[in-house]
Order: structure tokens, then C-alpha cells, then sequence
């Protein structure tokens, strides 16, 4: 049972009562106001009428706090106060009040005598400093955008994972406020069992959006790119859409054009920003929304052990009392698919070794989030400390890369190795691409199967990319074959310009690859 005692009761003595009072609590008040204190006891508070600054009167009190207030509005005494209860009960954690108009000798000594002073007027001036600063102009400045719009389309890259995701639903939160009315978009699938499970749980509503019917764009005034910055770029919309927000955690590797731009490359999730926002707009984060976004983080920082910043576990930390635990272990726990096992066991079964690279090309696919999945497996290979996983789905090389420890960058890698023929980005340790098969077109030597070809091209690419930055995974010099970096250079190098830039996610848990 806590044990709390409150000196004096002064203008914020009373709210203060209300805040702390528990019937399972023992409180204690001391005051020498006669009128206050009939009124405490009939609420049934214990109440001493003695002078709180007498240290004989806090030497007679039979208590021992926890917590000690002194609420009384004058400067003075509440200082005397504070000095008397710090010495009697100097286990206690003790909160002073300032009081009215302290001196600022006054609020020296309160501030070294106890533990946390509360003064009126610093916190206006703090509030104040919040309003007019950096971090409040950016939220007045989506604020503005906001109202303006009356429909907006907030656009998730393609394939989104739960960071995109609930960043989308958290935005979407926010223009409901401000009078916008949003549509939550994404091309692609949600195929991964774990991705679905959290759009289902959480009873998100999203809508598919078909890059064959451009015109279904036409229904929206604005457009909003979260956990990616460019359209046209891990997305299908058009590349000189007019976008109007973009909110992203990626570092731009291009310029980014839009009427509201917060790119912070600081922080390990894109759900860690829009929590920023929430809290600044003051909105009070329904359960299935902070569920979500810290599904979200948790997600893109791998539990915190990626890329994490001091931003995200303060986000983490304030969704926590507002998430139903019982729900994001559902959407933690789903069942796999026997596609998802079958394709692990193709990767186990078809894996080369290059060094400690492990390397392994599937065939065809019917889930391409499956390949994040085994990539992951075959890193916990023993003397494994890098892996690709390749597969054909829809007339499309997918593959995903894991890397543990700091000697490759795999974003950088796969931009390298796949940027000129398709598109490529992640993180250093996760990251992901995809290739048009027709660019394999140019290649004149069909002797070889297709699915050889396709082996020799990804391989070969990758591995010379790898071996560009680092010498230590592969152990020896990789030796070039036919289809090596410049064997390669088809259709789509033309129209990749760019694509290196999306830096999206590759997230482990929720296996998904966003080149």
C-alpha cells in the first residue's frame, strides 16, 4: 500500500487530491486552513490541522510516505515546507509546488531541496517554446495541408508491410480531424500470413488499387505517400502524379516534391513519426491504432535491434499502455502456409555456398513474401553471414537478402547488382529486388536453360557486388561468368533511373521485400 502526504492545499491542492486519492491508499493532509480542511474530511481524507511547516508537527505525524506534495500557494512557506519534509522523510520522493510569483532565489533552493518542482511559469514558457518551435511549425504545417484537401489517397509502397501500413491508418486519423476524408491505398498483395492477420485482427480497411484503371485516381483531390517518397517508385502510380504528403524514415536518394515533406532518416520506423504527430495533435490513440503502430516498429527495428533510435522506444513505450497485447500475439503467431514451408525447403535444398554467402534460387513461386522468410532460416546457418533467395513469380525474379553484422550494407549491394535492370533497396542488413524476365531478352546464348540463366544472372551480379565492397565474406575473388554486371543491361535499365532510391523496408518478421 502507498503512503502519500500532502503539505498545505493551495490552488492546485485540491485537483491534486482528486488525481491521487485511492481508496486502497493511505493519504494523509496537513493544512492550517480551517475551511479546506472541513471540506477534505467530509470527502473522508485524514486530515491534520497543524502548521505544514513546523517540522515538530511532521515529527508527530504518524506516517511514512512515499511521496510527500506541498501544494500551499505561497512561495515561502512551500519552500519551508519542502525543507522541513525533505529532512523528516528523506526516503520520500518529494514534489513542491513554487507557488505564486517564487523569486528566483526562492526556486533555487526549492530546486535543491526537492525532487521535482512544479512552476507555472516555466511550464508556459516551455509550452510556448513547443508552439513557436521547429517541431510544431512542421505539425501546423500538416495541419494546414489537411484542411485544405476534402478526399486524399494515402498511398503505402507496394506489398506493404505493418509499418506502411498502420503509418497510413495513423495519417488517416489525423485527416479525419482536420475535416480530410481518406481512402487507405496499395498495389500489390498483402499475401504474408503474418500481414494478413494484422490487417484482419485489427479490422484495417484498405483498398487494392488496380494499375490497369489509372483513372480510379481521378475520385481523389490529394495524395499522401507514406514509409516511401516518391511516386512512380515502389508504387504504380504515376511518376508525375502531383503528391501533396510524404512521410518517410528512409534516407532520399533523388529530390522529393511535395506540399508537406518530413523525411527523418533518424529514426527506425516511419509508425515512430506519425506516433509524433498524434501526440502533438493531442489525439487520444484508439487501441487498434496504437496496436498497429507498434506492431510497426517493432517490425522495422527488428524488436529494437535495428536502426533504433531513442525516438522509437519513447514511442514504444507510449503506445504500450494503449495496445492489446492479447491481439499483437495473434498477429505474432499465424499459421504458415505449406507454400511457405515448401519454398524454405527448396532454399535449404538448393543452396550454394560462396564463401560465408549463402545463395539459393527456388524456382517458381506462388507467394513471393515466402522468400524473406527462408532468407532468414539460412542465416541461422552456422558459418553463414549473408544469404539470397531468389524465385520466378508472374514473369518476375523476386529475391531477398539477410546479412548479420556490419560488413556489407545490402541495401547498397542489391542497388548495385540489380539497380540497372530492376529495381533494389532495404537496409544494411535486410534488403530486397525484383526483375523483369523479359530483360534477360538481350541475352543471345539460350543454350542454357532459362532457369540456368537466371541463376548465373543473379548470382553473378550479386556476388561481384558483394565482392566490390567487401572482400571478407566471400573469402576469395569471385570469378565473372557469361551473364556477370555487364552481360546484363536490358529494357528496363532505361526506366530504373531512380529506382535505387526507395530504400523501403525488408522486414524479417513480416517477410516483406519492398525494392
Amino acid at each position: 500500500m502507498r503512503s502519500r502526504l500532502v503539505l498545505g492545499s493551495g490552488s492546485i491542492g485540491l485537483p491534486l487530491l482528486a488525481e491521487i486519492r485511492s481508496d486502497s491508499d493511505e493519504l494523509i493532509v496537513v493544512t492550517d486552513n480551517d475551511h479546506q480542511a472541513s471540506a477534505l474530511r467530509e470527502d473522508g481524507i485524514a486530515v491534520e490541522i497543524q502548521d505544514p511547516t513546523d517540522r515538530s508537527v511532521l515529527d508527530g505525524l504518524d506516517i511514512d510516505p512515499d511521496t510527500v506534495a506541498v501544494t500551499s500557494d505561497d512561495p515561502a512557506r512551500n519552500l519551508a515546507a519542502t525543507i522541513a519534509a525533505a529532512e523528516r522523510f528523506p526516503a520520500a520522493f518529494v514534489l513542491a509546488y513554487a507557488g505564486a510569483d517564487p523569486t528566483a532565489a526562492q526556486l533555487r533552493e526549492l530546486s535543491s531541496v526537492a525532487d521535482r518542482v512544479v512552476d507555472p511559469a516555466a511550464a508556459i514558457t516551455d509550452r510556448l517554446t513547443q508552439v513557436v518551435g521547429g517541431e510544431s511549425s512542421r505539425v501546423r504545417q500538416l495541419q494546414r495541408v489537411l484542411r485544405d484537401l476534402e478526399t486524399m489517397a494515402i498511398v503505402t509502397h507496394d506489398n506493404p508491410d505493418p509499418d506502411a501500413i498502420a503509418s497510413a491508418v495513423a495519417l488517416g486519423l489525423l485527416a479525419e480531424r482536420a475535416g480530410c476524408e481518406t481512402t487507405l491505398c496499395y498495389y500489390g498483395s498483402i499475401s504474408h500470413q503474418e500481414n494478413r492477420a494484422f490487417v484482419n485482427l485489427l479490422d484495417y480497411d484498405l483498398v487494392e488499387l488496380d494499375p490497369d484503371e489509372p483513372a480510379a485516381l481521378d475520385a481523389f483531390e490529394g495524395f499522401a505517400l507514406v514509409d516511401h517518397s516518391r511516386p512512380g517508385v515502389n508504387d504504380q502510380l504515376p511518376s508525375d502524379l502531383d503528391i501533396d504528403i510524404v512521410i518517410d524514415h528512409h534516407p532520399p536518394r533523388a529530390p522529393v516534391e511535395a506540399r508537406f515533406v518530413d523525411l527523418r532518416s533518424g529514426v527506425g520506423a516511419t509508425s515512430t513519426l506519425l506516433v509524433d504527430y498524434l501526440r502533438q495533435f493531442g489525439v487520444e490513440i484508439p487501441e487498434a491504432v496504437a496496436t498497429g503502430l507498434l506492431f510497426g516498429i517493432r517490425v522495422d527495428t527488428k524488436d529494437f535491434q535495428r536502426e533504433v533510435s531513442a525516438v522509437d522506444f519513447e514511442a514504444a513505450a507510449h503506445l504500450v499502455s494503449r495496445t492489446d497485447m492479447d491481439v499483437l500475439q495473434r498477429i505474432e503467431d499465424p499459421s504458415v502456409s505449406a507454400e511457405t514451408f515448401s519454398v524454405i525447403a527448396r532454399a535449404i535444398s538448393n543452396r550454394t555456398m560462396e564463401g560465408s554467402v549463402l545463395l539459393s534460387c527456388v524456382g517458381k513461386l506462388s507467394d513471393r513474401d515466402a522468400l524473406a522468410q527462408a532468407a532468414d532460416r539460412l542465416l541461422d546457418m552456422e558459418d553463414v553471414h549473408a544469404t539470397l533467395v531468389y524465385g520466378v513469380l508472374d514473369g518476375t525474379i523476386y529475391a531477398s537478402a539477410r546479412a548479420r553484422g556490419a560488413d556489407i550494407d545490402l541495401g547498397e549491394v542489391l542497388r548495385d547488382a540489380f539497380g540497372q535492370i530492376g529495381s533494389a533497396g532495404g537496409h544494411a542488413d535486410m534488403a530486397g529486388a525484383q526483375i523483369a524476365l523479359g530483360v534477360l531478352d538481350s541475352i543471345d546464348d539460350r543454350e542454357e536453360s532459362l532457369h540456368d540463366i537466371v541463376t548465373s544472372v543473379v548470382t553473378d551480379r550479386f556476388l561481384d557486388a558483394i565482392e566490390s565492397r567487401s572482400h571478407r565474406l566471400l573469402g576469395t575473388v569471385y570469378g565473372d561468368s557469361a551473364y556477370g554486371p555487364e552481360a546484363v543491361v536490358g529494357p528496363l535499365a532505361e526506366s530504373s533511373e531512380g529506382d535505387d532510391s526507395t530504400g523501403d523496408d525488408v522486414d524479417a518478421t513480416s517477410g516483406t521485400d519492398s525494392a
